[in-house]
């Protein structure tokens, strides 16, 4: 008989190592990202299926999905999954509601805070935008959080109500230049990228994304509660198998029938569909491998290590970590692998950097050393 049927509150006090290996390996795939390895698998012209990595580990430029266009969804997705666990912990540490609320606040707006910061950098000059997965987060996780104790039908209609009218919005938007909806720079998104950063013409990526992602985390959240939940393993898994698959359908079928294109620099409804379909279906490979049966426990860890200090190792490739130890590394990819050419030492110093990362992870994890908001 399944042991969580019998002791409802087993998910609570046991840790789920499927969360932390989901975001583990997500961070993990954006450690890679920050190397430049993956730019190095597109430079591969001699081989077709180095091409089709590099391609699928790049971001789709318009209207598609490539794989890499998922990262940002599962992270959101995966942060709303543990936001019940983390309430559930303090709740049982003591904290009262109030206190919790406090500490919502405060990660919500320290999460922005170091989103514009970020984007502080490059420029030299303040700036607010929410492309940043940060700077979205900031926006997803307080919604999620001040409705999570919601009924489930309430949070799945709210989400629903969000992706149709932001879809409606970019629809009727009437400004004329700006009404062409699935059209780059001439769409409601970048009419409001315009607005804030006080340009003509802004980037790409729209600052609304944080609206209609929202529904990622919440639907992280609702998937979150089911797994704390008494039901069957079995149930647990059926119910996450017809929701991805609900995803997948309504979205792919936007798109497959022109009524809307997925396009993720946008974040258009039947993105957000498709990309969510796909974050529940992993989630639930994670959980039934991992949590299950028990069958990838030790492999697992060199995950979890990442995913323990995700925010520290985001934030130390973005203001330039990866860069820095890649000239530390630079000189002895060089001497060892020159024989073998430019492209031969980028990967090797790709891989050193990437590994170093990850070290650096390992060495705060074995410390017991995890750096939160």
């Amino acid at each position: 008989m399944d042991k969580t049927a019998k002791n409802p509150a087993s998910p609570i006090i046991e840790r789920l190592a499927s969360i932390d290996f989901f975001r583990g390996i997500t961070m993990f795939l954006l450690i890679g990202e920050s190397t430049q390895l993956y730019s190095h698998f597109s430079s591969i012209k001699s081989s077709s299926i180095m091409q089709f990595i590099g391609t699928q580990l790049s971001h789709h430029q318009w209207h598609g999905l490539h794989f890499w266009d998922l990262i940002q969804p599962f992270f959101m997705f995966i942060v709303g999954v543990a936001i019940p666990f983390a309430v559930a912990n303090r709740i049982r540490k003591g904290d009262s509601n109030k206190l919790i609320m406090l500490h919502a606040l405060k990660r919500s707006f320290l999460l922005l805070f170091l989103g514009w910061a970020l984007y502080c950098i490059e420029p030299g000059k303040i700036g607010f935008r929410f492309q940043d997965v940060l700077a979205q987060l900031s926006v997803t996780y307080l919604i999620a959080f001040l409705i999570m104790k919601k009924s489930f039908s309430f949070q799945l209609i709210f989400t629903l109500i969000i992706l149709l009218l932001i879809d409606l919005a970019y629809r009727f938007f009437p400004v004329e230049g700006f009404n062409q909806p699935w059209v780059a720079y001439q769409n409601l998104g970048a009419w409001v990228n315009n607005k804030i950063e006080g340009v003509d013409k802004a980037s790409i990526w729209a600052s609304l994304n944080a609206i209609p992602t929202t529904a990622h985390t919440v639907w992280g959240v609702l998937c979150g509660k089911l797994l704390m939940s008494d039901r069957s393993v079995k149930k647990k898994i059926q119910i996450m198998v017809i929701a991805g698959l609900a995803g997948l359908f309504i979205g792919y079928s936007l798109d497959f029938l022109n009524i809307t294109p997925i396009i993720k620099k946008i974040a258009t409804s039947s993105f957000v569909f498709a990309s969510g379909g796909w974050a529940i279906l992993v989630l639930c490979f994670c959980y039934w491998l991992i949590d299950v049966k028990k069958l990838f426990a030790e492999g697992s860890k060199f995950f979890i290590i990442v995913g323990m200090n995700c925010i520290f190792i985001y934030l130390l490739f973005e203001v330039g970590g990866a860069s820095l130890v890649s000239k530390i590394f630079t000189p002895f990819t060089t001497g060892l692998f020159s024989w073998a050419g430019d492209l031969t030492v980028g990967i090797m110093t790709s891989l050193a950097v990437w590994a170093s990362l990850w070290y650096i992870c390992y060495w705060l994890y074995k410390n017991r050393l995890f750096i939160k908001i």
